[in-house]
């Protein structure tokens, strides 16, 4: 018949290789789009993403954290020193290298809860230095080219309708 049902096949063929090929552009324009934008917000630190929520945060643990935790330390050092004292026969048999000891752990306690907000402030620091290293790497390898696309067409293009 002339070759129409092959001009129809043909028509329908090229119909929908040029719906897919601008879906692909759209779709990966749009992830190239999206992978840098995630890249810069990820990359942001607490205080630069969101300044209130950071000052609130900060608050919170001025005001509300470093106090319970505080209490909490008093309370252990406080059952441990009275176990120190019962323990060495109500100070009788005592060493002063227990004292040192319970210092030093005391000091120790006190400097980890008043910086704990610097160190969870750190892994944000270190998390945010990483996603920028990496930035430049996801910016270029996640990125789909023009002749990536061209390369997916010409697979369709060989494949037969049905």
């Amino acid at each position: 018949m002339f070759g129409i049902f092959d001009k129809i096949e043909e028509f329908f063929k090229e119909l929908l290789l040029g719906g897919i090929q601008a879906n692909l552009e759209s779709m990966f324009l749009d992830i190239n789009d999206k992978v840098g934008a995630v890249a810069t917000d990820v990359g942001k630190t607490p205080m630069g993403w969101n300044g209130d929520v950071f000052a609130f945060i900060k608050s919170i643990n001025d005001s509300v954290i470093i106090p319970i935790a505080g209490l909490i330390i008093t309370a252990v050092l406080c059952i441990e020193l009275i176990n120190m004292v019962m323990q060495k026969n109500n100070m009788h048999d005592t060493d002063t290298f227990e004292f040192f000891k319970y210092i030093i752990k005391m000091w120790i306690a006190v400097w980890l809860v008043s910086h704990a907000f610097e160190f969870s402030m750190a892994v944000f620091d270190v998390a945010q230095h990483m996603v920028n290293k990496a930035a430049g790497v996801i910016n270029t390898s996640a990125t789909v080219s023009g002749d990536q696309i061209v390369a997916m067409m010409d697979t369709l293009k060989e494949k037969g309708l049905g």
